[in-house]
């Protein structure tokens, strides 16, 4: 591990301090690999460079929407090698929230995102995506992403 040592304004260190605080970070080393990282892994994403990612999508929906539902659970079905997992629950008479967990080429799962946002009754959707490289096929005979460092 490197030692790296910076020089920042009285008022600029007193805000990250706070935000360690806010944040719950053991030190400012944690803190600043992670914005770091975050950093590094947007430049990454927004060039166009992370070929590979692991994700979550996000939304709220009105499952009265007309065949929203069916036409959400369907889409997840056609792309089954994108989508991991699906976590569902009910927020009110009205609405729902989903959470996927999915993970491919970047450009597929952003995508599939971009056409389970684009439904009608859909709301709030957001996908957040982490680069991430693919490993080899073990002796179960998938490929495994890993996430970056």
């Amino acid at each position: 591990m490197r030692r790296l040592t910076i020089s920042v304004d009285d008022k600029l260190a007193e805000m990250f301090d706070a935000l360690i605080e806010q944040k719950g970070y053991a030190n400012r080393s944690e803190a600043f690999r992670d914005l770091v990282r975050s950093a590094l892994n947007a430049e990454e994403l927004g060039g166009g460079h992370a070929r590979h990612c692991v994700a979550t999508l996000s939304y709220v929906y009105n499952h009265h929407e007309r065949h929203l539902a069916g036409r959400l659970t369907a889409m997840q079905h056609e792309h089954h090698d994108v989508t991991v997992a699906a976590m569902h629950a009910h927020l009110d008479h009205d609405n729902c929230i989903e959470t996927l967990i999915l993970r491919g080429r970047t450009v597929t799962v952003q995508a599939f995102a971009d056409a389970v946002m684009a439904q009608t009754g859909v709301r709030h959707g957001r996908l957040n995506m982490i680069p991430a490289s693919p490993g080899k096929a073990g002796h179960t005979h998938h490929s495994h992403l890993h996430p970056r460092a």
